[in-house]
């Protein structure tokens, strides 16, 4: 392979693993606990830098309400994640299993499901109304389901090599959060090459992660493709995970142009070792018909226009395509102001590579379409073979799909086309009134059943298991190399559960104090990572610094600065 860069930075970062495996493989529980808990502690302690410097890569405005979207995708998700996992390596330590005292419940097809939020009391305070379960794959039972929790620290002595880590440029915490995972729920020490849109982050990367990399365990690399793609080919890396999109990932497995052609029709990878990956894909939003109030209809459209724009649009699990039923009576008032809420959100720098392309292509295709803000809203889409549907835009596109139906009959047709006509497993958003839940009844469990996604949202965002550490978080199981889709695998999943199949997360339809009034019983007001919460900022650092130590005198102010939201 020709180079232009100096490959002994990364042959000596290898060299160091290598005998830092060594050491892993020496190092007991109580040490690995404890190195989590220093993690947690320096996290906390640079927080503020950490945002600072995600701040600069997104060119926000230091007082807009968006800045809060990096304090909850980035320290705050870390610190939830450290916490956590050392919480399971606690019981480990112990001898117990991390899902000792956990009580399963029970989804449709004999599936066990474990409970991943709400974790303990402040969960139910901070995140009132909003559940999250883990449904493990048919026939696991809870025996076995106790018993495998833990994965690779059930034998921390058995190590796996070195692993390496392409880290995404979009959510902060996602490449170190990525990095944990390989540590502990596989046992691999790890090589972390940075994105090189974060950058910006390696000081505090190699602040937090001070104490694994003085242990020999991590190291933290820079560069672009070339360097990445020395790294996961070197013969002393024995696996890849990566995030990204699903052309990088084949370029990285099959190679480019005609001979990665050639190497895929003869099922030959260019990649001779493993790799797992989380990827994006066309996620849906199935929003059900029902008897929906003006306010209903206003919150729910900022609901979507949220799950299409936080992060700018450049999240793998951003909403890309709104399922509506074509008889609902409500439907063009639902459009008007799904219009507006996108039309009314915070405007931003399109900071990420080739999102101006990527809309110029959208637009393209759909002449046209509505476009404010450099957002593009695509309506009256077909609801097959067009591009909207099969091409991950990673920018502000939007497009709606019209269905015929009313009830159990749109829902089913929903499920039909998510499952069928869109590209991408990863997540999958219903909408739907409790008039219309209780109406449904199983019915409606049923289609969350079918959905072939590895997170699915009941009135919330599938970007709320990525929040929640005790969640899985990766695409529905069975994809392969030569038909990726959303990847393979999954990381998070703080309680180290195995036979995941896929976390289903449910929130309130309505925000407190109108939730009460319609008797749905919840504290929560509108979600700080609403784009249009006008205390978006206030409320995530609030919170981070309780994530950080805990303090029980934060909570006042956290929510008084949510209820102004």
């Amino acid at each position: 392979m020709s180079t232009t860069f100096d490959t002994a930075v990364i042959d000596n970062a290898l060299a160091d693993l290598t005998q830092g495996e060594k050491t892993w493989a020496a190092t007991d529980l109580r040490r690995r606990r404890e190195l989590l808990d220093e993690l947690h502690a320096l996290t906390a302690r640079d927080a503020e830098a950490w945002v600072a410097a995600a701040r600069t890569i997104k060119q926000l405005d230091p007082d807009s309400p968006l800045v809060g979207e990096e304090w909850m995708s980035g320290p705050m998700t870390m610190l939830g994640g450290a916490k956590a996992l050392s919480d399971s390596l606690a019981a480990l330590e112990q001898g117990a299993s991390p899902l000792d005292g956990v009580e399963f419940g029970a989804a449709p097809g004999g599936r066990i499901t474990v409970p991943a939020l709400p974790h303990g009391i402040y969960d139910k305070l901070l995140l009132s109304g909003f559940s999250a379960d883990v449904w493990l794959r048919p026939g696991v039972d809870g025996a076995t389901a106790r018993r495998k929790a833990g994965l690779a620290q059930l034998d921390p002595a058995a190590t796996k090599g070195v692993g390496a880590v392409l880290g995404a440029g979009n959510i902060m915490s996602i490449a170190p959060l990525d990095t944990l995972y390989e540590l502990y729920a596989n046992n691999r020490v790890v090589a972390l090459k940075l994105n090189p849109i974060t950058d910006p982050l390696l000081p505090v990367f190699q602040a937090i992660f001070a104490p694994f990399i003085e242990l020999g365990v991590v190291r933290i690399l820079t560069g672009g493709a070339p360097e990445g793609g020395y790294l996961v080919n070197h013969p002393q890396v024995a696996h890849v995970h990566m995030t990204g999109g699903a052309p990088t990932h084949d370029a990285i497995v099959w190679g480019r142009g005609e001979e990665g052609a050639r190497r895929r029709a003869e099922g030959k990878p260019a990649l001779d070792k493993p790799i797992t990956s989380e990827l994006g894909g066309v996620a849906p939003v199935i929003v059900v018909p029902g008897e929906w109030s003006p306010a209903d209809l206003k919150f729910q459209a900022e609901h979507v226009a949220t799950q299409r724009l936080h992060n700018g649009g450049y999240n793998c699990v951003a909403a890309q395509t709104v399922v509506l039923s074509a008889d609902w009576p409500l439907k063009d008032q639902f459009l008007t102001e799904l219009r507006a809420a996108i039309d009314q959100a915070p405007t931003r720098t399109a900071y990420y590579p080739g999102s101006a392309d990527r809309v110029a292509g959208a637009l393209e295709s759909y002449p046209d379409a509505g476009r404010a803000n450099g957002r593009v809203l695509v309506e009256n889409l077909p609801t097959a073979d067009t591009p909207l549907l099969q091409t991950e835009y990673f920018s502000p596109v939007l497009g709606v799909v019209e269905l015929p139906g009313s009830g159990a009959e749109f829902l089913g047709n929903a499920v039909d086309f998510a499952n069928d006509e869109l590209m991408g497993t990863l997540g999958a958003n219903i909408i739907a009134h409790p008039g219309t839940i209780k109406a449904l009844g199983a019915k409606l469990d049923a289609a969350i059943e079918k959905l072939r996604y590895g997170t699915v949202a009941l009135n919330a965002w599938t970007g709320l298991a990525f929040l929640t550490p005790r969640a899985s978080w990766g695409a529905f199981p069975g994809h392969t190399l030569d038909d990726i889709q959303s990847g393979v695998g999954v990381v998070h999943n703080a309680f180290l559960l195995d036979d995941v199949e896929r976390t289903v997360v449910r929130g309130p339809f309505r925000p407190a104090p109108r939730a009460i009034l319609a008797g749905e019983f919840t504290l929560s007001p509108k979600p700080p990572w609403f784009v249009s919460n006008k205390t978006g900022t206030s409320t995530g650092r609030k919170l981070t610094d309780f994530y950080g130590d805990g303090k029980i005198r934060r909570l006042p102010g956290i929510f008084a600065s949510a209820l102004r939201g």
